[in-house]
C-alpha cells in the first residue's frame, strides 16, 4: 500500500480528501488559535526546500524537501512536484522514504520522468548514493545505477541521448553514461551496461556538458604525487601549511570520436585553473586560473589573485582578459546568443579596495577589445542572468534592509529597481523555459519559492503563485513579534539603518529590555528577514526588543557607508550602534537599565569593543570575536581585507596602527559580564583570539565564561552545539541583564529531546545520616 502524501505543504483550508478529491473546506481562522512564542528547538524544525527543476514544457517543477529529526539529529529528505499553474494546491510527495533521502531530481531532456539520487537501497548507515528514475505522474522509483562507490554527480545530454554520471574512490572518479533508449525501454539495472567515457589517470574533477552534447569539459589535476598519496595511508598525516600541488587544468572529452580521448585544453604551467563556463552556443568557454603559486593558490583569499580567460573552443585558442594583482572578479557571463561576455569587479582595478562592483561586457570575438563598465548603482552590480535579447542584465542585490532586483541596461549602463518588496527576494530564470522563479522570505514568512508569468507581474504580489510552503506551521503555531526598518542619525550626522524587532504583545509607552545583535561581516547588512539577528524571534517571545543595526562597515547603503570603518575600523561603527540604542530609549520603547549585546564574527568583534568601551550593557555575549589584530593576522586564513581595514600596511611595519585598534588593549575598561563562544578550530577567527579575551576578563575581574565548541568552522557545524550556545546565551541575558537568579543548565538542552508525555521518575532519596 502506497504511504498517505504529506499533506502539510498543502494550506490547512485544504486539507480534506473524499474519494480522492481535493476539497477546499472553510476553516476557523488562524489568528483565532491559541500560538505560542518561538523557542530556539524550533529553529532545529524548519524544513528547506533544495534542488528545484522545472520541467522541460515548464508546468511543473520537482523538489527536494529536507525534513530535520532533532531528537535523532539527523535530516531526512524526499521528493515533490507541483504544478507551476496551480501552485500548492497541486502539491504530490512522489518519494516516501525512513532514514534514506533522495535528492538533486533532475528532468529527463524529453519530461515525463526524471532521475534523482538516494542512497534507499542501501543498508542501515549507508551513504553512497545511487540514481533512480520515476515518472512524474506516478509508480514507483526504478534503480538505474550500481557503482560500487557511488554516484556523486549526474547530468543529462541536452539531446537527449545521455545520461553521464561520476563514480569512483575519491579523487579517482570518471565520467560514465547510460544510453536514454535503454532508461526508456525500461532495461533491468543488471542488465544496464554503462560506457566508460574517461579513464583519465588523476580522475574528473567539476565537470559539465557542452550544450551541442558533442564535448564534456572538466578540471583535474596533471599529475598525482604518489608519494603523498602513500605517505597519508601510511599515517603520516602530518598537514603542510600551504603546500605545493600538481596544477589543476581543464581538459576535454570528446564524445562525438569513437576513441573518447581526453585533452588537455590549458597548458600554461604558470597557472591553475578553479572554475569554467560553457557559452551557450558551445563555442566558447571562460574560465578562471590563479597562479600557480604555493602562497596565493588553495587559500581562502585566492580570488584576488585570479583572473578571467576565454577559450575558443573551434581553434583551442585562449585569450587572457584580464591581468589583475589584490582584485577579484566573477566568472564570465554569456549573453544568450553568447555574442557578448561580461563580468563583474570593482569599479578600480588597479589596487585592492572596497569599491562598488562593476559590469564590464565586450563583444565576445572581439579578441583584444577593452571591456566597458557599466552600473550606475550605489551598489554593487553584477550579471545574474540576460533577457532573450541581450539588451538587459538583471541582477538580486542588497537594498538596505531589503533585497530587490534590478535591471541593467546594457547600452546606457542605467540601473533600474524592477522589484520593491518588505523583505528578501531573489528572482531567478530557469535556462530553458525562461520561466521566472522566485524566492522569498520576510519576517513571518520561512524561505519560500514561488514563480511569476512575466517581470511585469512581479510588481504585484497576487500574480505570484506559490510553489512551496514548507513551514506552515510556523504561522499556524507561533506567536511573532513585528519586525520593521528603522533609520536614526549617528553622532557624526550621518544616517543609519538597521532593523527593529518589538516584543511579542507589544504595548506602545512600556518600556522593553533590550539585545542588541550585530552581524557578522561587517560587510553584510540584517534585512527584513525570517527570524534574523541570530534567531531574534526567541527574544521577541520573551519579551525582548531586539535592534539590529547596519552599522558603519555594512552594505546595502551605499560605497561611502561600506567604506566608512577603513582606517578607523571600530569607532564609527560603533557610534552607529550607540546612537541607534540612544534613539530607541529616547522613543520610551527600551528600558536603559536592562540592555545585552551579542554578535558572531565581525558581530563579535564590536561586542568586544563595546565591553571595553562602555559599561552601558548589563551582559554580552560574544561569538568568534577578534581581542588582538596583531596576532590575529597571522592566525587567520584572511589577511588582506584586515590589513586595508586597519590602514593598509602590514603589522610588522606599523604594530600601533593594529594594537589601537585591538579591544585588549582596553581590557582594564572591561566592567560587563561576558560569555564567550568559539569554535575551537575556526580558521577566521582563531580561538586563541576567544581564549586571550577570557583570560584578560579572568584576570581584571570581570564575570566571564568560555564555551569552546568542537569543528574545524567559522561557524558551530552541528544543531546539537547551536542550541546549546543560543539557550546558553539567552540564559546569561536573563541572569544578568534581567537578574532572574538562575543561571544556564543542562537540563534546559536536554529537555528538549525528552518525550513531554513520558512520565518522569522521581529519586527518592532517604534521610541523611
Amino acid at each position: 500500500m502506497r504511504p498517505v502524501p504529506d499533506r502539510s505543504l498543502v494550506p490547512s483550508a485544504a486539507r480534506v480528501a473524499v474519494g480522492g478529491t481535493l476539497l477546499v473546506l472553510s476553516a476557523s481562522p488562524l489568528w483565532a488559535q491559541a500560538r505560542r512564542p518561538m523557542a530556539w528547538v524550533d529553529a532545529q524544525r524548519l524544513r528547506s526546500v533544495a534542488g528545484t527543476a522545472i520541467s522541460p514544457d515548464g508546468t511543473q517543477m520537482l523538489y527536494a524537501l529536507s525534513t530535520p529529526d532533532w531528537k535523532e539529529a539527523t535530516t531526512q529528505s524526499d521528493i515533490y512536484v507541483v504544478r507551476t499553474d496551480r501552485g500548492l494546491e497541486s502539491t504530490r510527495q512522489l518519494t516516501f522514504t525512513t532514514g534514506k533521502n533522495e535528492s538533486s531530481p533532475r528532468w529527463a531532456p524529453a519530461g515525463g520522468w526524471f532521475a534523482f539520487s538516494s542512497n534507499r537501497e542501501g543498508a542501515a548507515g549507508e551513504t553512497k548514493q545511487q540514481l533512480f528514475l520515476m515518472r512524474a505522474d506516478g509508480g514507483e522509483a526504478r534503480r538505474i545505477t550500481n557503482a560500487k562507490e557511488g554516484v556523486s554527480t549526474f547530468a543529462f545530454s541536452k539531446d537527449g541521448q545521455w545520461l553521464v554520471y561520476r563514480s569512483g574512490k575519491a579523487n579517482e572518479e570518471q565520467l560514465y553514461a547510460l544510453a536514454m533508449a535503454s532508461l526508456d525501454r525500461g532495461t533491468p539495472v543488471d542488465s544496464l551496461m554503462p560506457t566508460q567515457l574517461t579513464k583519465h589517470p588523476t580522475g574528473v574533477g567539476s565537470w559539465e556538458l557542452a550544450p551541442d552534447s558533442r564535448r564534456i569539459y572538466f578540471i583535474t589535476a596533471d599529475t598525482v604525487d604518489s608519494d603523498e598519496k602513500a605517505r597519508v595511508e601510511k599515517k603520516f598525516t602530518v598537514a603542510v601549511r600551504n603546500a605545493a600541488t600538481s596544477i589543476n587544468s581543464l581538459w576535454m572529452v570528446d564524445l562525438s570520436s569513437a576513441s573518447r580521448a581526453t585533452t588537455r585544453v590549458t597548458r600554461d604551467t604558470s597557472l591553475a585553473v578553479t572554475a569554467f563556463v560553457i557559452a551557450p552556443d558551445s563555442k566558447w568557454v571562460g574560465f578562471t586560473a590563479v597562479p600557480n603559486d604555493r602562497y596565493k593558490r588553495n587559500i581562502t583569499e585566492q580570488g584576488i589573485y585570479a583572473d578571467q580567460f576565454l577559450l575558443d573552443t573551434r581553434d583551442g585558442s585562449i585569450e587572457r582578459l584580464t591581468r589583475n594583482d589584490e582584485s577579484s572578479e566573477s566568472g564570465l557571463s554569456f549573453s544568450p546568443d553568447a555574442r557578448t561576455i561580461a563580468f563583474s569587479a570593482s569599479d578600480d582595478m588597479v589596487a585592492y579596495n572596497m569599491k562598488n562592483r562593476r559590469v564590464y561586457v565586450r563583444a565576445t570575438d572581439a579578441k583584444g577589445a577593452a571591456f566597458r563598465k557599466i552600473g550606475d548603482l550605489d551598489g554593487d552590480v553584477s550579471a545574474d542572468w540576460w533577457s532573450a535579447d541581450g539588451k538587459t542584465i538583471y541582477f538580486n542585490e542588497g537594498l538596505k534592509a531589503t533585497q530587490q532586483l534590478f535591471a541593467l541596461d546594457v547600452a546606457s549602463g542605467k540601473v533600474k529597481a524592477v522589484t520593491d518588496v518588505k523583505g528578501v527576494i531573489a528572482v531567478t530564470q530557469d535556462e530553458a523555459t525562461k520561466r521566472l522563479m522566485v524566492s522569498y522570505q520576510d519576517p513571518t514568512t520561512t524561505p519560500s519559492m514561488f514563480t511569476v508569468p512575466s517581470l511585469a507581474a512581479l510588481a504585484s504580489r497576487s500574480s505570484w503563485t506559490q510553489l512551496t510552503d514548507p513551514n506552515p506551521w510556523v504561522r499556524e503555531q507561533l506567536a511573532l513579534g513585528e519586525a520593521t526598518e528603522v533609520t536614526w542619525t549617528s553622532k557624526d550626522g550621518k544616517k543609519v539603518g538597521g532593523v527593529l524587532l518589538k516584543p511579542v504583545g507589544y504595548t506602545p509607552g512600556k518600556k522593553y529590555p533590550l539585545i542588541v545583535a550585530i552581524h557578522g561581516g561587517p560587510a553584510a547588512a540584517d534585512q527584513l528577514s525570517f527570524n534574523g539577528g541570530y534567531g531574534a524571534q526567541v527574544y521577541a517571545g520573551q519579551g525582548w526588543a531586539v535592534l539590529m543595526p547596519n552599522y558603519r562597515g555594512s552594505t546595502n547603503y551605499g560605497e561611502a557607508h561600506k567604506n566608512g570603518i577603513v582606517g578607523n575600523y571600530f569607532e564609527p561603527g560603533y557610534n552607529d550602534i550607540m546612537t541607534g540604542v540612544d534613539a530607541l530609549i529616547a522613543q520610551g520603547l527600551v528600558d536603559e537599565t536592562k540592555m545585552g549585546v551579542l554578535g558572531w564574527s565581525a558581530g563579535g568583534h564590536w561586542s568586544n569593543w563595546i565591553l571595553t568601551h562602555t559599561d552601558r550593557f548589563k551582559g554580552i555575549s560574544s561569538g568568534a570575536g577578534t581581542s588582538n589584530w596583531i596576532s590575529m593576522y597571522a592566525q587567520s586564513d584572511v589577511q588582506r581585507n584586515r590589513q586595508y581595514y586597519l590602514g593598509n600596511k602590514l603589522p610588522y611595519d606599523d604594530f600601533d596602527a593594529y594594537w589601537k585598534q585591538s579591544p585588549i588593549k582596553y581590557i582594564r575598561n572591561a566592567k560587563t559580564p561576558t560569555m564567550i563562544h568559539v569554535v575551537e578550530g575556526d580558521p577566521r577567527v582563531p580561538s586563541p583570539q576567544s581564549v586571550e579575551l577570557h583570560m584578560g576578563l579572568k584576570r581584571v575581574g570581570v564575570p566571564t565564561e568560555l564555551f569552546m565548541y568542537p569543528g574545524a568552522s567559522h561557524g558551530i557545524p552541528d544543531a546539537r552545539n547551536r542550541l546549546v550556545k543560543s539557550t546558553a546565551e539567552m540564559a546569561w541575558m536573563n541572569y544578568w541583564v534581567l537578574g532572574s537568579g538562575k543561571k544556564f543548565s543542562w537540563r534546559e538542552v536536554l529537555e528538549t529531546l525528552e518525550d513531554p508525555k513520558a512520565e518522569k521518575k522521581v529519586e527518592v532519596k532517604g534521610p541523611e545520616n
